[in-house]
């Protein structure tokens, strides 16, 4: 009996595997494309940011004006800084700062956020509207809201005058209202910026999960607690995290508006710095205020971590 081709069994031809030497030729390829992509910042952030991170220990364990060699002191530059009442109203001026800003700044971002997250006509141009002060020259903010805060001719305090009250605060000239004025002017500078990460963070919260949860009669407020913030837990601790460095690091702003007064209400640890370090060419003394501004952020954020992670548990 002939057997045709059609009976003839089936005969799967498996490709052979490449040999040894090309694939550690591609895997060797590959690693270099990958290498390529990444040196780039690797090196920036060596340069740039490791060096004269390394540089600043190093200086601030010295006295060193810009003239001549750094002489070593030791420990005498940080012993120097605690007893300086210059540098603790620094420090608790950041605090202070720090304590108003970020929460307000949270509040605010979070309330755009959730009110442009709408399908509401013009909501581009309003996102775009939030988000144009972050974007604008210090300078020009500074020089606008200096005018508004007048106390004499200010448009604020002629209208806290028209509602009633007979003497309005002297904000940028009264120790007692600068810091809350500066508050006032960074929240409004930074909302637009964490406005856009909060609405990032709303576009991935399940509207299934609201849908679920007005079905079994939740109000606006209990979606909000129960369902909204728990997904944008991600979010806002990033948010966090980043709003306590930049607090913390507060400097530009106060400069054009306050240059640290009246008398030393609004001097923040950046500007003792640049005071220190620019201004009367203390370097090493410098060095050691921005060692301690470095540790306070890095404290703050190990114990924003831990905290998160035991929220998280």
């Amino acid at each position: 009996m002939a057997i045709t081709a059609a009976d003839a069994p089936t005969r799967v031809v498996t490709p052979k595997p490449a040999p040894p030497r090309r694939r550690s030729r591609l895997k060797m390829r590959n690693t270099l494309i990958g290498w390529s992509f990444i040196l780039p910042n690797f090196l920036g952030f060596g340069l740039l940011t490791l060096v004269p991170i390394v540089v600043l220990f190093y200086m601030s364990f010295t006295n060193w004006n810009i003239f001549g060699t750094a002489n070593w002191v030791g420990l005498a530059n940080f012993q120097r800084l605690m007893g300086d009442g210059s540098f603790r109203v620094s420090v608790l001026n950041t605090l202070y700062y720090s304590a108003l800003h970020i929460p307000l700044t949270i509040a605010v971002s979070l309330g755009l956020a959730l009110l442009l997250n709408n399908k509401i006509r013009g909501v581009a141009f309003f996102r775009t509207a939030a988000f144009f002060p972050y974007i604008t020259s210090i300078v020009a903010i500074a020089v606008v809201w200096n005018l508004l805060f007048s106390p004499e001719f200010g448009p604020i305090n002629e209208f806290l005058r028209f509602i009633g009250i007979a003497n309005p605060p002297g904000w940028l000239t009264s120790p007692d209202w600068a810091m809350i004025a500066v508050v006032i002017v960074g929240t409004w500078r930074d909302m637009g910026y964490y406005m856009i990460l909060f609405l990032a963070g709303l576009q991935t919260v399940p509207r299934e999960l609201h849908e679920a949860a007005r079905v079994d009669g939740a109000g606006i407020w209990q979606r909000f607690v129960n369902v909204t913030l728990p997904c944008l837990r991600p979010t806002m601790f990033f948010v966090t995290v980043m709003l306590t460095i930049n607090s913390f690091k507060i400097f530009d702003l106060i400069l054009v508006m306050t240059e640290g007064g009246p008398g030393q209400s609004t001097l923040v640890l950046s500007q003792f710095i640049y005071r220190k370090g620019f201004m009367e060419n203390q370097f090493g003394y410098a060095s050691a205020a921005a060692v301690a501004l470095f540790f306070m952020c890095i404290v703050v954020t190990v114990l924003q971590f831990l905290w998160n992670k035991k929220r998280s548990i």
